[in-house]
């Protein structure tokens, strides 16, 4: 599509119009459109009539999201008139940049245009150590840090859309990779929770705030501080005896606001750590949970509480934390999420039924301000991308009071090349057959199958009967057809198709193995070794090639070394599987003592039943018994 603009814009737009250009399908040319572009505080509009375009919008950022719905309507209707309505001050994304995926420079900025096409203004990069603080050698090495000029770089790129990006750290827990190092034990509570009252702890936070704010545009930073679960509980309990955490909580957060006053930013938090030591279980989402007054009036009011849900589809529940937090004296900031953290696949069905709950009670209740977090558990198997569909819907309910579907997935195909129902079916590679519609309970197979040990089978009796080859081969057939109908989108989708082919032959040959043994069927034995071992080693080597063009393309080098080590792993326990296979069926040893052993249920939480396939998503717990950490 060929369009001009008819008046003179800032810099700013003119720049922006050229690098939108590829990513909304239109061209620049004197020949196309004529477009008057109109900035005015209200609503943002397009129109078309007479062949002559209209675009009129308040935030730069609402710009380029009627930049796109002109684009869109133009494309299909020769006259149209289109307002929409922003319900939200601040709509944005966090990434996780800090469990061994970091984002690439081309990659953040790949999703900025992604995010502005959308109308999405604000982006959080979740950085524990991967930012660089020069006088901190140690800080983030080797873990694909941001230096200084790449952080500018990106904020630099964002602001030509009107998109803030914010500061995102942690300033007491979550620093485990940052408290690895023996120099860090002066200012060290326990593994990951900094050592409040230390004169050192606020010096290297007061390093922390400053690099990690220094390249930014923005005077805004969250400072963290969630799920510090054993806050005061080593060294501090150790050095200076029992303290109430609530009082340390609120001393460190006034220490580390101090901090942030010094360089005249505004500091967010998230809120879970209040709620969790007023709750006699340390559950955030106790609804008993009781934050004394005495606490709640010494608790800044210069701090925005974040409050975090991800889990909740009763729209009830979100009211009644909504109105708690209001409690707290500043205006609250609601995070939600892609539900990108259960492994290769997301979770859409549980992230589209939270987020519709949540978005319409903040709506409801004035929150101005609305993240969708795109974490990478244990990891960061998954792909940022792949939450695409949870950031469109987010950004449908910020620019209309009432959600249209049909709308949200013309705007997807407009805002991402992608067709949505493609990438929503993504879903069914964990939302087997029997799973309760969209995945409440969080199942994630497709993971803990992939990497779940041949003879050791600590899933298998959760498989039986399920015909699962059958469903991954047709399954692995529609992401193959997914990739050739959205080209853009082509890396993702054939990690899908070769995931799905691994699962096809892995995902039950733990239980066939068992039950030739067990029928001393020693022919089946050998051929299950011979030749679809065989098979399945090639199929996991294309699964690892796939993943790692997807990742190259995606993130920086750095956090790919653990992904490597899984697939290595996987592939080396196939050998030997097949190796010992074939010594007992040729009498070489007597028995496999792995297959002696009655399955058990995997006995890994509260969603594990024996015909259930539940969640388990952390890989260590998925490859033995006898390991720790890997």
């Amino acid at each position: 599509m060929l369009i001009q603009i008819k008046n003179t814009l800032q810099p700013q737009f003119l720049e922006g119009l050229h690098l939108m250009q590829e990513e909304l399908g239109y061209t620049l040319s004197e020949d196309g459109i004529g477009i008057e572009v109109i900035q005015r505080p209200g609503k943002l509009a397009v129109g078309l009539e007479n062949g002559q375009g209209t675009i009129q919008f308040e935030q730069p950022i609402h710009f380029y999201r009627a930049l796109g719905l002109f684009v869109e309507h133009a494309r299909e209707e020769a006259a149209f008139y289109v307002e929409e309505t922003p319900q939200y001050q601040t709509t944005g994304a966090m990434v996780d940049a800090s469990r061994n995926a970091v984002l690439s420079v081309d990659g953040v900025k790949k999703l900025i245009r992604t995010m502005a096409a959308m109308g999405l203004n604000q982006l959080m990069l979740y950085t524990e150590d991967t930012y660089e603080i020069p006088t901190r050698p140690y800080f983030g090495y080797l873990r694909g840090r941001y230096t200084y000029s790449e952080m500018k770089e990106c904020d630099d790129y964002a602001a030509i859309f009107g998109i803030e990006m914010v500061a995102c750290i942690q300033t007491l827990g979550h620093l485990r990779q940052a408290l690895q190092w023996q120099h860090t034990d002066n200012y060290k509570d326990t593994e990951d929770i900094l050592l409040i009252g230390s004169e050192e702890t606020y010096q290297l936070i007061d390093e922390m705030i400053r690099a990690a704010t220094a390249p930014l545009r923005s005077k805004r930073i969250h400072i963290g501080m969630d799920e510090a679960h054993t806050l005061g509980l080593g060294n501090y309990l150790k050095n200076n005896g029992y303290r109430p955490r609530f009082e340390l909580m609120n001393e460190h957060l006034r220490r580390v606001i101090q901090i942030t006053a010094k360089y005249d930013l505004q500091p967010m938090i998230w809120s879970d750590m209040y709620f969790r030591l007023g709750s006699k279980t340390g559950d955030y989402y106790d609804t008993d949970s009781i934050v004394p007054d005495h606490i709640i009036s010494d608790m800044p009011k210069e701090v925005q509480y974040v409050y975090w849900d991800y889990y909740h589809s009763d729209p009830e529940f979100y009211r009644d934390y909504i109105r708690k937090h209001k409690q707290f004296g500043s205006a609250p900031v609601f995070a939600g999420g892609a539900w990108t953290w259960n492994g290769i696949i997301p979770n859409h069905g549980k992230a589209f039924r939270t987020t519709h709950a949540a978005l319409s009670v903040c709506k409801e209740e004035g929150v101005d301000e609305v993240i969708m977090t795109m974490w990478g558990d244990n990891g960061n198997e998954g792909n940022v991308f792949s939450g695409l569909p949870g950031l469109q819907l987010y950004a449908e309910h910020a620019y209309a009071k009432e959600f249209d579907e049909q709308k949200l997935k013309q705007r997807f195909k407009t805002c991402t090349g992608g067709d949505l129902d493609h990438f929503l079916q993504a879903k069914y590679i964990d939302e087997l057959p029997g799973t309760p519609a969209d995945n409440l309970m969080e199942a994630n197979p497709s993971r803990y199958l992939l990497w779940q040990d041949l003879l050791l089978g600590l899933f298998d009796k959760h498989v039986q009967g399920r015909n699962l080859p059958e469903y991954y081969e047709e399954m692995a057939v529609k992401m193959q057809a997914h990739a050739k109908m959205n080209p853009k989108w082509s890396l993702l989708f054939l990690v899908y198709e070769k995931l799905c082919a691994v699962l096809s032959i892995k995902s039950d040959i733990g239980v066939r193995l068992k039950q030739g043994y067990d029928q001393q069927d020693r022919k089946e034995l050998h051929r299950i070794a011979d030749e679809e071992l065989t098979e399945l080693t090639a199929r996991v080597k294309e699964l690892h090639e796939a993943h790692r063009a997807q990742w190259n393309a995606t993130y920086k080098i750095f956090g790919w070394e653990i992904i490597d080590l899984r697939y290595g792993g996987l592939l080396t326990r196939i050998s030997s599987a097949k190796q010992r296979i074939l010594a007992y069926v040729s009498g070489e040893i007597a028995m496999l003592e792995e297959l002696e052993t009655a399955k058990l249920s995997f006995d890994g939480g509260p969603s594990w039943g024996d015909d259930e396939l539940g969640f388990c998503n952390l890989y260590h717990r998925m490859i033995s018994t006898s390991t720790t950490l890997l």
